[in-house]
């Protein structure tokens, strides 16, 4: 701590620096954070841009490496003040601090905390584009989001095949796809296709009876005023909140 640093002969500049840190340190011990933070003096941080105290936020936690050796999880974000930073700028020297964040050694930590899960959540439903007009189809996907459904209307060319927008709706992680071509609509219906289901079904081996039984589970046609009733039932089925 800086207590440590009392006693060594240094020059003006360093004792306006230490003088700095203990400053700092008193603060961190009237709030209360005495035992999160620390003061090491051997961090060295871009001598050229930094002209203050430096920081880096160090997660102590151990986790495996590859070797299967418990390690300690290290560092997830660093910065410091860099007042001269500005002054390249408008010639004259600005008080400025800031840190940057390791966003993906951050989701590292989090996930291995346990605080995020590891698998990817669920893409929007996807409404395609069938012979329709894309303002009929947009209505649809203005309707679900109305009632806290995340959804998306399929924008790439409206010329590909349901096929090629069902491949796309699954790259998104889609439980589900909406589908009224001409004939739906004239009957005032949709078609809900369960993407989940569908790749239950694309890697089944079953009795036929059950194969049919997930094939009519996988796509059925609902009215089109139960559309938002039948996307929850659908989500809730597989757990999808």
């Amino acid at each position: 701590m800086v207590e440590k640093l009392k006693g060594r002969p240094f020059p003006a500049a360093s004792e306006s620096g230490l003088s700095d840190l203990r400053e700092m340190y008193s603060l961190i011990a009237h709030a209360g954070y005495e035992d999160r933070i620390r003061i090491d003096e051997t961090i060295v941080r871009g001598l050229e841009y930094y002209t203050g105290p430096v920081l880096e936020v160090d997660l102590t936690f151990q986790i495996e490496d590859e070797q299967g050796k418990s390690v300690r999880f290290g560092s997830v974000a660093a910065g410091g003040r860099y007042d001269g930073l500005v002054a390249r700028f408008r010639g004259e020297p600005v008080p400025a601090t800031g840190f940057s964040i390791g966003v993906s050694r951050l989701q590292a930590a989090l996930t291995a905390l346990g605080k995020i899960s590891a698998k990817a959540a669920p893409g929007p439903v996807v409404v395609t584009v069938f012979g329709g007009t894309i303002a009929d189809y947009q209505k649809l996907v203005t309707t679900l989001r109305g009632a806290g459904i995340r959804a998306e209307l399929y924008l790439g060319n409206p010329k590909h095949s349901l096929g090629q927008q069902m491949k796309y709706a699954d790259r998104r992680g889609s439980p589900c796809a909406i589908i009224q071509g001409s004939d739906e609509k004239a009957r005032g219906e949709v078609l809900i296709k369960d993407l989940i289901i569908g790749a239950e079904i694309a890697g089944a081996t079953a009795e036929r009876e059950d194969y049919l039984k997930k094939q009519a589970e996988a796509q059925f046609a609902v009215k089109e005023e139960r559309l938002v009733e039948e996307v929850r039932k659908l989500l809730a089925r597989h757990g999808i909140h």
